[in-house]
């Protein structure tokens, strides 16, 4: 039976192009569990895969799609059955392995996580490894310790998918948050979600002279790197910890060690790719218990598959606000 797919194909001349098109069940790689797709979303990485050059795409053709949510159509191992609601977060599907712009997907089971009761397919791709990337961040900071009450807690990035879920995240366990943006627009958003108070991004986006500011931050979950991270080191609080999720402002971290070594400032570095399925369990558990569903229901920007080669120019350029939930049968 053929099916609607997002095939992106490199010419001779060593240029991408992404079409929807049609394909069998036959063209599906090797794997355990086909799982027919109901929902999918738009991460920087997809983006990378969409557009010109590949990103981080090897082999061609390839169905880009790092994450996607669905029901398991069938399965050769025993974990999962038909009719078992699943997600699927990281382990290279969408780069390496073939990913969610389809109505259908096989993947290796270990690769799987049964979707919470109290979650829909839907929701799960408003969250995505986004909004489960801001989960692994929360837990980070609470396990060095942040509570309710020690002071504002920083989201840099804040408006982007990452930021949103952590906003919302944070608000909703009793936190103070401070929304980073570079965009003024999104500041009715930005407090519709959860934020106290909204710090300009050009405000805290260069490195100062002094490795150590006022003490500012009680916590802090930085998707941008770069400078505006090595400003933040500055401003941490004693013994308080920064979860790094993301690059948007650079790789590079033109910091010194004085944080550390003066205020016990950890840097917690967060990889959503490889995380043991124990781990993804418990995020996605935690997601189901603590965020609030009507303030996802704000982040949503609904999408189809024919959306995507669009959408992935708008993501690599900052130009996309919240979450975009692709229904992949639309």
């Amino acid at each position: 039976m053929n099916f609607n797919a997002l095939i992106v194909e490199k010419t001779d001349d060593g240029k991408t192009h992404a079409s929807v098109q049609r394909i069998t069940q036959d063209q599906l790689p090797a794997g355990d569990v086909t799982v027919a797709v109901e929902y999918s979303t738009v991460n920087y990485k997809d983006g990378l895969c969409i557009g010109p050059g590949g990103g981080l795409v090897r082999n061609y053709p390839h169905v880009p799609g790092i994450d996607f949510a669905g029901t398991v159509e069938a399965s050769d191992d025993p974990r999962y059955a038909p009719g078992d609601k699943v997600v699927l977060t990281g382990w290279r599907v969408g780069e390496a392995h073939w990913g969610g712009y389809a109505q259908k997907a096989r993947v290796k089971a270990d690769w799987l996580v049964p979707l919470p009761d109290a979650l829909s397919t839907r929701q799960a791709m408003a969250v995505g490894t986004a909004g489960f990337t801001a989960m692994l961040a929360v837990m980070a900071l609470e396990n060095h310790g942040l509570k309710p009450g020690d002071g504002p807690v920083l989201v840099t990035g804040a408006a982007g998918g990452v930021g949103s879920v952590a906003v919302a995240l944070l608000a909703a366990l009793g936190h103070d948050v401070a929304a980073v943006t570079g965009r003024p627009e999104t500041e009715p958003y930005l407090r519709e979600l959860g934020a106290s108070q909204i710090v300009p991004r050009d405000m805290i986006n260069e490195t100062v002279k002094r490795p150590l500011e006022s003490e500012i931050w009680a916590g802090c979950v930085d998707a941008v790197g770069g400078a505006m991270l090595a400003r933040v080191l500055g401003q941490m609080k004693y013994r308080c910890s920064v979860a790094a999720v993301g690059l948007a402002g650079g790789a590079n971290l033109p910091a010194t060690v004085i944080p550390f070594l003066l205020r016990g400032v950890n840097l917690l570095g967060i990889d959503s790719v490889l995380q043991p399925y124990e781990n993804r369990v418990l995020a996605w558990n935690r997601i189901a218990q603590d965020l609030p569903m009507d303030k996802l229901e704000e982040m949503i920007q609904p999408a189809t598959l024919a959306d995507l080669p669009a959408l992935g120019a708008d993501i690599l350029k900052g130009q996309v606000k919240g979450r975009v939930v692709v229904d992949v049968n639309g």
